[in-house]
């Protein structure tokens, strides 16, 4: 018996280094976000650069954290729920590091939109757009720490606010397009960063998903809420 406490108690520690890179991994992409956003809003490409640099120390994160689990379940032989929480922690870093991708691509487009006029408000709807994903990243994250599968679920609500935002970009986008032919350059690159920020959304759910599981060992039954993409059928995903 003691000899198990001293398994699980080197496990805890173990997790509880790889949860702190997990942690902070999270920190370095809500940055990314916030920094992409303005970025683009206020079309500053040294900033845009630097967030393009950064993604860098992101995707090196996740392959220690991996290394480490990997570790970890290899070494400690962990029962059914510590191995949960091992396979959480790979889940999430991936999730992390795809939307450390996003954060990237917005800051690419950014740079080919400062040379060509500005579309009225776009930067400003956009960086409100983020700003709900950065909040719904912080929360899933912060409800990951606590274990907190009702701040979870409410994540996965406001993932509904995101596509909603999406969907009115998107046909103002249309609008513009129709408007002033001039303009179809710059929309189609401002739209593929609107659903680079959608699918940020979906990711912080994804998190937030995840942490339901671990709190609660069964993934939630119900489909997360969609709102209906107008553009689906008309344009793709906008992943680069």
């Amino acid at each position: 018996m003691n000899s198990d406490r001293h398994i699980m108690s080197a496990f805890d520690r173990d997790l509880e280094g790889v949860q702190a890179l997990v942690v902070k991994m999270g920190g370095m992409v809500e940055t990314a976000i916030h920094d992409a956003a303005i970025a683009l809003e206020t079309r500053d490409e040294e900033l845009a650069e630097d967030v393009r640099r950064r993604d860098k120390a992101v995707d090196e994160l996740e392959l220690q954290i991996n290394e480490e689990a990997a570790r970890i379940i290899a070494l400690r032989a962990p029962r059914a729920t510590d191995l949960r929480m091992a396979l959480t922690v790979i889940k999430i870093s991936a999730i992390l590091e795809r939307v450390g991708d996003y954060a990237k691509n917005i800051a690419k487009r950014s740079h080919v939109l400062v040379h060509m006029p500005a579309v009225e408000s776009s930067g400003m709807a956009l960086r409100r757009m983020c700003q709900t994903v950065e909040g719904m990243m912080k929360d899933a994250l912060d409800a990951y720490i606590q274990r907190d599968a009702a701040l979870a679920a409410d994540v996965r609500k406001r993932d509904l606010e995101v596509d909603q935002m999406y969907n009115a970009l998107f046909r103002e986008f249309l609008t513009y397009m129709m408007e002033d032919p001039r303009n179809i350059t710059a929309c189609m690159h401002l739209h593929f960063i609107a659903k680079n920020i959608e699918r940020m959304g979906d990711h912080a759910t994804g998190i937030a998903e995840q942490v339901i599981y671990l709190a609660t060992g069964a993934l939630p039954e119900d489909a997360r809420p969609k709102s209906d993409s107008v553009s689906r059928a008309t344009l793709n995903e906008g992943e680069d």
